[in-house]
């Protein structure tokens, strides 16, 4: 007699910490992909905010989007379920939340953990997959690669990095031309804050606006380098005086030889990391006090994580391909491990997706190497542009309609409870 076929377990999918303008389509990889292997996964649940929705048993069923929704998340910016900033301390702090988590993936028969996040969210990833195994409760964790910072280790680029460097540079460019047009009788500095907390990716991705030399940016400050300020004041002055003007692009976490950032805020966030509060603004001030020249200064912030409508095409179909390796490696066993971007050339531009085990990718941070910054510490090499180039490339807009972007909101249908409320370590 046939054995009786087992029902396809259930998947989990989750968001974690700052959204980009292409976390959306890893999430369209993972569920359309998923959809199309309706005898190995069941349905996928989202967890409501991220890690918090698995905690508080708080799911969304994707199953109610219909198809022309979840194909509309491949542009649309932003965290369609919602993300969050919560780290889960170590299973030794806190086991609890560990348990609780496989308490609710075993409620709802969830057999596939997606976490789409960063170097926090890989080590949360590899932790899961680790329990499972005690508790006796399979778990595949898989670990879909995001962060607008691109510090995520053994993959050539981060999902969410190419759209930010595109608008990076753009500006840069943009800005520069506005300075220019009225250096000779108002603003001679300007100046860009781009994130990146201890990697200059994002700045550095602003110097892709020229070719060096005179053309702006001037300056580019990256948290790789110390901070000088006599040096910098020196450049600064020099500039202004050659070409009549000087824009300059900074990374938010420039810091001093000792390690202090310029713009400590003198707080932490929720994952315990120094606060910053305005590097832009602070050397605006440095500029004015000792050279007296007039500035603006700009802090794109959430704008440029979220501009979809001026996203790399590259970068989207990385984001994509990502979450569609993800549901791969998961049917074909894999567990513990992060779809990474394999770099093949550089001109033309040609990548694969393979694979990195979480073991040596949480906690891990990649920064700049030190020969693609300038022997002055003050912009890009030729071999940094030729890494950055080709993850700014292509255009792929969003439809529009009466002069803006069409973006998708999701129905997000809550999934019946079955377990006690949990309450949230603070």
């Amino acid at each position: 007699m046939a054995s009786k076929k087992s029902k396809p377990r259930n998947a989990f999918y989750a968001q974690s910490g700052g959204v980009t303008a292409v976390i959306n389509a890893s999430a369209c990889g993972v569920i359309e992909t998923a959809r199309q292997h309706k005898d190995r996964i069941g349905k996928v649940y989202a967890g409501r905010n991220g890690i918090i929705g698995a905690l508080t048993e708080d799911l969304i069923d994707t199953s109610k989007e219909s198809a022309k929704a979840i194909a509309a998340l491949r542009h649309t910016p932003a965290g369609a379920f919602g993300s969050c900033r919560y780290k889960l301390k170590s299973l030794e702090q806190n086991r609890a939340e560990y348990e609780r988590l496989i308490e609710v993936f075993r409620a709802h028969d969830i057999g596939y953990f997606f976490y789409n996040g960063g170097g926090d969210s890989a080590d949360t990833c590899l932790k899961v997959s680790q329990l499972s195994e005690t508790m006796g409760y399979p778990i595949q964790a898989i670990h879909v690669p995001k962060t607008v910072d691109n510090d995520l280790p053994l993959t050539d680029c981060c999902p969410g990095f190419g759209s930010v460097a595109k608008f990076s540079a753009i500006s840069v460019k943009e800005a520069a031309l506005d300075v220019a047009s009225m250096a000779k009788t108002s603003t001679k500095v300007f100046i860009m804050e781009a994130m990146g907390r201890h990697a200059g990716w994002i700045a550095a991705a602003g110097g892709l606006a020229g070719q060096g030399g005179d053309e702006p940016p001037h300056i580019i400050l990256f948290p790789e380098i110390a901070f000088e300020p006599e040096s910098f004041l020196k450049k600064v002055d020099e500039t202004v005086k050659r070409v009549g003007y000087c824009v300059i692009v900074v990374s938010e976490g420039a810091k001093y030889a000792d390690g202090r950032f310029l713009a400590d805020a003198g707080t932490v966030d929720a994952f315990g990391h120094t606060q910053l509060g305005g590097v832009a603004p602070a050397l605006a001030s440095l500029i004015k006090s000792n050279l007296g020249y007039k500035y603006h200064w700009a802090v794109p912030d959430y704008l440029q994580r979220a501009a979809r409508h001026i996203a790399s095409k590259t970068d989207v179909e990385q984001a994509y391909a990502v979450g569609k390796a993800a549901v791969e490696l998961a049917l074909k066993g894999h567990n513990a491990v992060m779809p990474a971007i394999v770099r093949k050339s550089d001109a033309p531009y040609k990548w694969t997706i393979g694979s990195a085990p979480l073991a040596k990718v949480a906690n891990v941070e990649k920064k700049m190497p030190r020969d693609f910054i300038t022997k002055d510490g003050f912009g890009i090499t030729a071999k940094a542009r030729a890494y950055l180039a080709p993850l700014i490339k292509g255009e792929d807009y969003p439809p529009y309609k009466d002069g803006l972007p069409q973006y998708v909101t999701l129905k997000n249908t809550a999934v019946a409870k079955k377990l006690p409320a949990f309450e949230l370590k603070k």
